[in-house]
């Protein structure tokens, strides 16, 4: 390795060490204060802290990386700039092209490495680390329950409330319940001013006590005959207090490091990824084909079929309620309404399952195709920093700083927007995911041309000649 090619690397080595890690600090101890509400006060000893952190930490490298190469590409071209060492390699015949190379070269590796990471480390941690996450959570569920949304960690219950104080944070305001045990729909509601959760350790069973409230349920749906659900139609209370129990017994136990949740598709490599897209496209066509199946034979399309010409009666009207007498137009027209109404409604009754299975096929898709598109981010981020840090010719942390933030933000903005897209079956899954490099190549290649002609990123020049010669032919010169 040549001395300039070791001047190069340590001059990008050295800042991309110190804001890859202040990169990832940053990322994991937001993670971090996000989790933070579900893991204090839980009881959780350092270790199982510790190992969230481990794993969080292995999630985030993947996207600290782009952000560290961006950053220092445009540092150390930019340091070279500053300091005339890149207007001396140049006199000396030196071209941007072989100044960069090394640079390059370790860009590829590390985008490399990100691959690497994304197949294997990735998915092991967000597997370990969801997992973690979830069992800390239900190592006190009364812990779990958020204040301001319907929580549903409860099983049969939907509980919401104002809000949750006292000294073990058990004591709740406003709060209304939805029992849905009877799994037909919310036929039981219960709201209360006051609330307080008991849990004993151990126990497989939460005591909640309500103050002050109304309770509300519906017979309707429960009744089989039509007399009991003229007689009884619903039934409600008022309550000074109001206490009942919860089975948590399914929620609870086990040890926080086991794995409960083995199958998302963030937790599955890009081969077993590849292996389980076909499936679910296979199951997404059944349920396809049995719906179109149930409107075919609703509709019976298969009684309808072709006369040969020889058994036509030409002395038929073609259009065929002619045939038919007002009577019987009247009852064909009603029977076709009533068929029509029932295949519309079968179809929007359909509609979400099919939305749905759709979806969850999009997922892994996605996933599928944004791991690779992701892994590229080191290369194409470093062909924009790179270049435009010769451009600029400022190092530091200051511009620099601005830039690889705006950019990062723009690429993973595009990312992220491309990725919903797919999701919601707006755009294929490949385009989805490519799309951020599809908007970022061209800017690389761009910046790239005019940092080896030496130019700025706008020449204000090429924009106002044309205008002045526009001004010059219109306006006459002062004699």
């Amino acid at each position: 390795m040549k001395i300039l090619d070791k001047y190069i690397l340590k001059s990008f080595l050295v800042p991309f060490v110190a804001t890859f890690l202040i990169v990832l600090f940053v990322l994991v101890m937001q993670a971090l204060w996000q989790a933070f509400e579900n893991i204090a006060g839980k009881g959780i000893s350092l270790v199982f802290i510790l190992k969230f952190l481990y794993y969080t930490t292995l999630m985030i490298i993947p996207q600290a990386l782009p952000i560290g190469v961006l950053l220092s590409s445009i540092m150390a071209m930019g340091n070279l700039g500053e300091n005339y060492e890149f207007a001396a390699a140049k006199s000396a015949g030196i071209s941007l092209q072989r100044l960069v190379r090394p640079m390059a070269i370790l860009a590829i590796a590390l985008s490399g490495i990100n691959f690497l990471f994304l197949n294997n480390v990735y998915p092991y941690a967000i597997l370990n680390q969801s997992n973690l996450y979830l069992n800390i959570k239900k190592k006190k569920p009364a812990m779990a329950l958020v204040p301001g949304s319907f929580n549903a960690d409860l099983p049969g219950y939907q509980i919401k409330f104002d809000e949750k104080y006292g000294e073990d944070e058990n004591l709740l305001k406003k709060v209304l319940i939805y029992d849905l045990n009877s799994r037909k729909g919310n036929q039981k509601v219960i709201t209360a001013d006051r609330g307080k959760i008991i849990t004993e350790e151990g126990s497989r069973y939460m005591t909640f006590v309500l103050y002050d409230g109304y309770y509300y349920e519906e017979h309707i749906k429960s009744a089989r005959t039509q007399n009991k659900r003229k007689r009884m139609a619903a039934s409600n209370a008022t309550f000074k207090e109001y206490e009942f129990n919860i089975d948590i017994s399914s929620i609870m136990g086990g040890d926080l490091d086991t794995n409960r949740v083995t199958n998302h598709f963030r937790m599955l490599t890009l081969k077993e990824l590849k292996d389980t897209i076909p499936k679910l496209k296979g199951r997404y066509d059944e349920i396809l084909g049995l719906r179109a199946k149930n409107i075919y034979i609703s509709t019976q399309a298969k009684e309808l079929y072709k006369y040969p010409d020889s058994l036509k009666n030409n002395k038929l009207d073609s259009i065929t309620l002619n045939n038919f007498e007002i009577k019987d137009k009247i009852s064909i027209l009603n029977s076709a309404t009533t068929k029509t109404n029932r295949v519309l409604s079968t179809l929007k009754n359909n509609t979400e399952t099919v939305k749905w299975n759709r979806k969850g096929l999009n997922f892994y898709d996605t996933e599928y195709y944004n791991r690779i598109a992701f892994s590229l981010s080191c290369v194409i981020l470093f062909f924009i920093g790179a270049p435009l840090g010769s451009i600029i010719r400022k190092g530091g942390f200051g511009m620099p700083m601005i830039l690889a933030i705006a950019i990062y933000v723009t690429y993973f903005f595009t990312n992220t927007f491309g990725r919903n897209l797919a999701e919601e079956s707006t755009v294929s899954a490949f385009l989805g995911s490519w799309v951020s490099a599809i908007i970022m190549i061209p800017v690389a290649i761009l910046l790239t041309r005019r940092a080896t002609k030496d130019k700025g990123i706008f020449n204000i020049d090429s924009f106002l000649q044309p205008i002045t010669k526009i001004f010059k032919k219109i306006v006459p010169k002062k004699r």
